[in-house]
């Protein structure tokens, strides 16, 4: 059974939102993506500085077995990246929730997060995706 953490929240792409305060979230990609991708060997993704919306591409994550776009959660601006998966992308793999986030957004819109899915919403949408 894969991983969901309880309070956070979730998009239909895999990725994962952990809200820190009222205008900035972390973001990583989940569990579940991890195990579907597999062993994960590079990750490349946005600059702080950088504007990313919604819906888009934000990066990529290559592994063993395939190259994989990263999609925004929501829109805003990059102000953190983590940097230690420059050189160690299988933090993810070993931590997709702790070590393995990717970016802290400042969010544009704050309302934007109504459009994510709560945690059971997430596991439900895993355990369709797995029959």
């Amino acid at each position: 059974m894969d991983k969901v953490v309880q309070n956070w929240l979730y998009s239909r792409e895999h990725e994962w939102v952990e809200v820190l305060d009222e205008t900035r979230v972390r973001v990583g990609i989940t569990d579940f993506a991890q195990r579907q991708l597999g062993d994960l060997v590079f990750v490349e993704i946005p600059q702080v500085g950088d504007d990313v919306t919604a819906d888009q591409r934000l990066g990529t994550i290559e592994s063993v077995k395939a190259v994989s776009d990263v999609f925004s959660p929501v829109s805003g601006k990059v102000v953190e990246v983590n940097k230690e998966l420059e050189e160690n992308p299988e933090l993810i793999n070993t931590d997709a929730y702790g070590q393995g986030w990717m970016i802290v957004i400042e969010l544009s819109d704050p309302g934007a997060l109504s459009g994510l899915l709560n945690a059971a919403e997430y596991s439900a949408l895993i355990e369709e995706e797995e029959r």
